[in-house]
């Protein structure tokens, strides 16, 4: 095997990091920052959770498109009444210390959890959502049973969510013998190994993995381990990163801004990955301001923008416009959810007539610490300008933007939103009534009677039909508009081969060095 040579200097601890030599079956990746706990969901941050779940595996997964799929899990049954669910796990798991995975252990790391109050997924299953885990069961070696207090529709999707680590089954030997947490012994592809804080974290190949699926699909599927380890390095300053790629100290990227990405787009020695996620890229109206309240007025900022090309300004050209809050990998995602707004400035006059505006102020808020969401505001502004509207932006420091959002006081708002793995939790975080919430963005009574459908039924056909006749209400109603879904940017060197981003997340196999 070669071996790579250190010859840029960067930041000290990428130095260090590197020391001694790195070899080819190595794929070094850029952290921007070190973890919080190597804990699955106890002091956690996307950075973490993208380590994580390289490491640790739940008894369901998402797939591609965010429909919940077995992975420790064979499959699984619910009763009639929709409280009990009877997993049947597979045969074939080992854990990283070499025991078998059996119900023992899903049964122990599901009470421990829950008896946990910092781990950051009990209030999905304590009963602060409506329903709660009441008990976790042993039936026999491979099959366990849960009992909720009552039927939730949204109980695998919270199971698999990312930022519960997918509630990964952990051995009992990741604690000491005094309870305190030593590290993960789990069952995902990659071994947790070293862990030098502040500097790097080394993922090893685990040769006892027992690979599943024909395919890479979400967090399911297939999960073939391609390199000997994975070492991340945590590298803050991404022009040091940059520079690290370009000398081969450094082979993958995952998050890099779009405008700083784009440079490298053209650069043959470079592959860029584009991926949009579930997050919402929205420009949000009052709909209780005295101008903003007349639907009319609303259409007519819509028809006044020029969506597209608003998107392909804010994304240097890699983002994919979305009028609907379905994103666009989302299973439920069909040409339905693409019906939207056309830039049509004559069709804003004629609505800026029949809405009485007379030239009032419309104060678009927005923040610099998100670059996309400042810049759709200027180019909105513009636009708007254009079209006989008197738009003014208030540029505010991002956590008075937050505390307006959430206080309700603005007219319209640049605003992002982070991802949400599953449509209905897209919507849940818009749709509800003013007065029981006060950052509610839709606010139609028939909206929330679908949404509350959504959430006590699993079934794919009903669940489409439900979220085709919330995008025709939010069309008509025009609350906010979607523009785009939140994106991943990451880069990689021409000799790696294999990587892709998903749902804001590195995955790690299924990923090759070639020499």
């Amino acid at each position: 095997m070669s071996r790579l040579l250190i010859s840029l200097p960067v930041a000290a601890s990428l130095v260090a990091a590197f020391a001694p030599a790195v070899y080819a079956s190595t794929l070094n990746v850029q952290l921007s920052a070190d973890i919080r706990s190597s804990q699955p969901g106890v002091n956690r941050d996307a950075i973490t959770d993208s380590v994580m779940l390289n490491v640790v595996e739940g008894l369901v997964a998402a797939d591609e498109g965010g429909v919940i799929k077995p992975m420790l899990a064979s499959d699984w049954t619910v009763s009639d009444d929709g409280t009990v669910y009877t997993f049947s796990l597979r045969d074939d798991v080992v854990f990283h210390n070499g025991a078998p995975m059996t119900a023992e252990e899903v049964k122990w790391t599901w009470d421990t959890s829950l008896s946990t109050p910092e781990h950051s997924c009990t209030t999905f299953f304590d009963g602060s959502r409506g329903s709660a885990i009441e008990s976790v069961e042993i039936l026999d070696p491979l099959t366990v049973e849960f009992t909720l207090s009552e039927p939730n529709a949204l109980f695998l999707t919270y199971m698999a969510q990312s930022q519960c680590a997918s509630n990964g089954i952990l051995h009992p030997d990741s604690f000491n013998e005094d309870g305190t947490w030593n590290s993960p012994i789990a069952t995902g592809p990659f071994v947790f190994g070293e862990w030098l804080r502040g500097e790097s974290i080394t993922l090893e190949k685990f040769e006892d993995y027992a690979i599943t699926g024909e395919e890479i699909d979400g967090y399911g599927g297939r999960k073939d381990v391609l390199v000997d380890d994975v070492k991340l390095i945590v590298v803050p300053d991404n022009a040091s990163a940059v520079a690290a790629l370009r000398s081969g100290n450094l082979h993958v990227l995952p998050y890099l801004p779009p405008s700083e990405a784009s440079e490298l787009r053209a650069d043959p020695n470079f592959t860029l990955v584009a991926a949009p996620h579930g997050g919402l890229i929205t420009f949000l109206f009052q709909t209780e301001d005295a101008i903003m309240s007349k639907v009319e007025m609303r259409r007519a900022v819509a028809h006044a923008l020029d969506i597209p090309e608003i998107v392909a300004a804010v994304t240097y050209g890699l983002g994919v416009p979305n009028p609907s809050l379905v994103s666009v990998g989302s299973a439920f995602h069909t040409e339905l959810h693409d019906q939207g707004f056309e830039y049509d400035p004559e069709m804003a006059a004629t609505l800026l007539a029949e809405a009485g505006y007379d030239g009032e102020e419309i104060v678009i808020q927005t923040n610099r610490r998100s670059a996309i969401s400042y810049d759709a505001a200027v180019i909105a502004q513009a636009m708007l300008q254009a079209s006989g509207i008197n738009a003014t932006i208030e540029v505010l420091e991002w956590a008075t933007q937050l505390d307006r959002f959430n206080s309700g006081n603005y007219q319209a708002m640049a605003f992002n939103y982070s991802n949400r793995a599953d449509p209905v939790l897209a919507y849940s975080a818009v749709l509800a009534s003013k007065e029981d919430r006060a950052n509610a963005i839709w606010d139609n009574p028939e909206a929330i009677a679908l949404l509350d459908n959504l959430l006590q039924t699993s079934e794919p056909a009903e669940r489409q039909a439900l979220f085709d006749q919330l995008h025709e209400k939010f069309i008509e109603d025009v609350p906010l508009l979607m523009l785009a879904n939140g994106m991943d940017v990451g880069v990689s060197s021409a000799n790696v081969e294999g990587y892709r981003t998903w749902q804001g997340f590195a995955r790690l196999w299924g990923v090759s060095l070639n020499e």
